[in-house]
């Protein structure tokens, strides 16, 4: 059986580990390409997009994919949606693992916002001390708000495309626990934080040192995703894969 994860996630790299070596199955990974030196992974792994819809259901047709799993980011949604239409076009299987968003737990103090520009507004127009982690690619929206003083905090080099006058970039690659977060944002006089709801355990440090030490939270909402088959995680793919009676094909009953 022949099975396309699209990557980037904690999950996908679980599923992979948990499918690699299986005579019977054909594995391939496919990431994004946005991380220079992603971490190597035991199926042979694809880089870069596909084209849109069209081709990557050209991509399922051609290499013959038995089964779809859409393992992104839960912000990559324009992926999800291609994934979804492309699914449907070939007429092929899919799940999404879609990791559960954090729940605003008591002492969180929480600003909600959709949209990134959001975000920015949120911080206010008094200078103040943010520490943005939010990954690289969305950066830089925030050099509308000079007025601040940055710790942004990115796995590839931040480079030139947040232009304010204070900032401090750090290259870091998670999981981080909660100690290590309160010390950074205790030592760096943090007074807000900006994060994505990545949900997820990695990243979970700093929500929960921000709680702890009483800084807020400008949270961006996760965007929608399509309606498709869907698990929490890897262990939940496995058990779907497994069940084999999806779509009505016997050759997934294989796995």
């Amino acid at each position: 059986m022949r099975i396309l994860i699209l990557g980037g996630t904690g999950e996908a790299s679980a599923l992979v580990r948990s499918l690699a070596g299986r005579a019977d199955l054909s594995v391939t990974l496919s990431l994004a390409g946005r991380t220079a030196a992603p971490k190597p992974e035991p199926v042979p792994t694809r880089i870069g997009g596909f084209g849109g819809i069209e081709g990557l259901a050209d991509y399922l047709k051609a290499d013959a994919i038995d089964c779809l799993i859409d393992a992104t980011h839960p912000f990559a949604a324009t992926m999800s949606h291609h994934a979804a239409c492309a699914a449907a076009l070939t007429a092929v299987p899919i799940l999404a693992i879609r990791r559960p968003a954090w729940m605003r737990e008591p002492g969180d103090l929480w600003i909600e916002v959709d949209r990134m520009d959001e975000a920015v507004a949120a911080l206010g127009s008094a200078p103040r001390r943010v520490f943005l982690t939010i990954g690289r690619q969305e950066a830089g929206v925030f050099a509308a708000a000079p007025q601040h003083t940055y710790l942004a905090r990115t796995v590839e080099p931040l480079g030139g495309i947040l232009p304010v006058p204070h900032l401090t970039a750090l290259e870091a690659r998670g999981p981080f626990d909660v100690a290590s977060e309160a010390a950074l944002m205790r030592t760096s006089g943090i007074e807000i934080l900006v994060s994505k709801n990545a949900g997820g355990a990695a990243t979970y440090g700093k929500i929960a040192a921000a709680r702890t030490l009483g800084i807020p939270v400008v949270m961006v909402r996760r965007p929608g995703k399509p309606d498709v088959p869907s698990v929490p995680d890897a262990a939940g793919a496995l058990r779907w894969l497994e069940a084999g009676d999806h779509a009505g094909s016997s050759t997934l009953r294989a796995v």
